[in-house]
């Protein structure tokens, strides 16, 4: 369930946090005083597009967060968090955050990790669906339609096995293209693919071999002067007639001279004595350096000859020489794989032979069980939907089967060979038609409320939210929207925009958006109101503060908070 929304600098919000409550919530207000700004924040928080002209006058950024409590969750979250490099829940909350700015920056978060708009997306079609005349209407995809028949009917076991099927066949498919070319074509990929492999096995390569060499390049490009100043440092130090040997054996004897007249000095002659074991170490090392400089042009020649080597298998084949081995190995399966052919084909029609024929089995049985259930569906949802307005309504779900493998020219759906058409006729005497030809978005409201008090027990999205679902409809109608909203928070969280006090009044939390102006600007709150609040905001809905107002007002309340 949604816990906690926080909006900041969103259209007419300032710094606005909501905490929600579990069941049905219920948010109402005047015409404009900013209750679909509640819609428009959890739409940009579910990876919506970002209209910046939304960002309050005078701010730079605006930004929507929104916790979750996951406890409940039946989709695979963990693997999910897990798979985007994503932090795990803290106390099963799940954090989501969205912040853009008017220059153009665009950020987004969950559990405090940077992630991309798909993954909050993603996410957001697990947690809430939201149905209203400004947002997608989930309820006129046919993957929709086709998911909310499986879930009424129990079918997603048998759903799953057939779409585990259909992947490893679009695998097989896929690998099986690779190897079905032309001769010509066939001839030319096997030519590339042992050049390629032959010229990266017989260059040897190893990971860090690039970095060795150029430091061993370096050294030899440099041997000549290496080995000159080498040999000028050994002079300075022994050889000429002011070296530093010299020099040091003559400033040996002032000492001695120095501690025979204060023997305090010692110390000093011992100073030098070290020194000097310094300089007889530093002359060792200088003669064993120059004796390893190799002043040997083949060598710096074969060098170089390796370095372009591997600069030129880089070129080719990869960024670093890691890549090129890495793209040796897979040129070398591709190699295997045409080269046994004619074998790997025949192990890929016998594989796909036999899962052609599951997926006939498997498909044939979940298109027979799901129109068995169309008609207990259609029963269902009409009871609901008289309920809800529509007296002599018809509902019914038409099935278009492939029931044939063959006659799919493209990938098979992984949801069955079944394409589903919900069709709905609200008035007597109209043919059914499309539930996507509804012009009306309150009849679509009212039908998408029909099938989710159907599927109360069946649906996994844990967050309802329904705006306009009040539209055209009145007394008892609206009685009874109220009370199957009532009825389905006890499944789910719901929040509803409504305009009509006996919507209202079954909720379990009621908030409230109000405007105020100060200092000439218009700020929007939403409030949760106490009992007492709540006459005061239903007879408002019901036409003003009389005596016969807020009586209905009670009564309304007392009549719920009694169901």
């Amino acid at each position: 369930m949604l816990t906690t929304l926080r909006i900041k600098n969103l259209a007419l919000v300032n710094d606005l946090t909501l905490e929600l409550q579990p069941g049905y919530n219920v948010i109402t207000g005047e015409t404009g005083a900013g209750k679909s700004i509640l819609i428009g924040a959890l739409n940009l928080v579910l990876g919506g597009r970002a209209d910046r002209t939304l960002i309050r006058d005078g701010s730079d950024h605006c930004a929507v967060e929104a916790v979750f409590d996951v406890s409940r969750l039946r989709a695979p979250l963990e693997r999910f968090l897990e798979e985007n490099g994503i932090e795990p829940c803290d106390r099963r909350l799940l954090v989501l955050k969205r912040a853009f700015t008017t220059a153009g920056a665009n950020r987004q978060f969950v559990n405090g990790s940077p992630t991309s708009l798909n993954a909050l997306a993603a996410l957001g079609e697990w947690l809430v669906d939201i149905h209203g005349p400004h947002d997608h209407q989930s309820l006129l995809h046919p993957a929709v339609q086709i998911a909310i028949l499986d879930a009424f009917g129990a079918l997603d076991p048998l759903r799953d096995s057939f779409a585990a099927l259909a992947r490893r066949r679009a695998a097989l498919k896929s690998e099986k293209a690779s190897l079905i070319v032309d001769e010509n074509t066939y001839a030319q990929q096997l030519d590339l693919l042992r050049h390629q492999v032959g010229e990266i096995a017989a260059a040897r390569l190893r990971p860090d071999e690039q970095a060795q060499l150029e430091r061993e390049h370096r050294l030899a490009a440099n041997a000549a002067r290496l080995l000159e100043l080498a040999r000028n440092a050994l002079r300075q130090l022994s050889d000429d007639e002011i070296s530093l040997t010299v020099q040091a054996g003559a400033l040996g004897r002032t000492l001695q001279e120095l501690k025979r007249l204060d023997p305090d000095a010692v110390c000093l002659l011992s100073l030098h004595e070290q020194a000097v074991a310094f300089l007889r170490e530093l002359q060792s090392d200088l003669a064993h350096y120059a004796e390893r400089l190799d002043d040997d042009p083949a060598r710096r020649q074969a060098l170089e000859e390796r370095l372009n080597l591997i600069l030129s298998l880089r070129r080719k084949y990869g960024a670093t020489v890691a890549d090129v081995i890495e793209f040796g190995e897979q040129a070398r399966r591709k190699l295997e794989n045409l080269e046994q052919r004619d074998t790997q084909l025949e192990r890929l029609n016998t594989e796909l032979g036999k899962i052609d024929s599951e997926l006939e089995r498997v498909g044939g049985q979940l298109s027979a069980q799901r129109r068995k259930i169309v008609p207990k569906l259609s029963k269902a949802v009409a009871r609901q939907l008289a309920d809800l307005g529509f007296k002599q309504c018809s509902f019914d779900v038409a099935l278009d089967s492939t029931s044939q493998i063959s006659n799919l020219e493209s990938q098979i759906p992984t949801s069955g060979f079944d394409r589903a058409e919900y069709q709905f006729a609200p008035n007597p005497g109209e043919p059914p038609r499309p539930l996507r030809a509804i012009a009306s978005s309150g009849e679509l409201a009212r039908v998408m409320l029909a099938l989710k008090t159907v599927l109360a027990a069946q649906d996994a999205i844990p967050v309802l939210v329904f705006d306009e679902v009040d539209a055209n409809i009145g007394g008892e109608t609206a009685q009874a929207v109220g009370d199957k909203m009532r009825r389905l928070g006890e499944q789910r969280q719901v929040l509803c925009i409504t305009h009509l006090a006996p919507v209202a009044a079954c909720a379990a939390a009621h908030f409230v958006a109000t405007k105020e102006t100060k200092l000439l600007r218009t700020v929007t709150h939403i409030r949760r109101l106490e009992t007492g609040e709540r006459v005061t905001e239903l007879a408002r809905m019901l036409g003003g503060q009389s005596d016969a107002a807020r009586k209905h007002a009670a009564a309304l309340l007392k009549e719920h908070s009694a169901a």
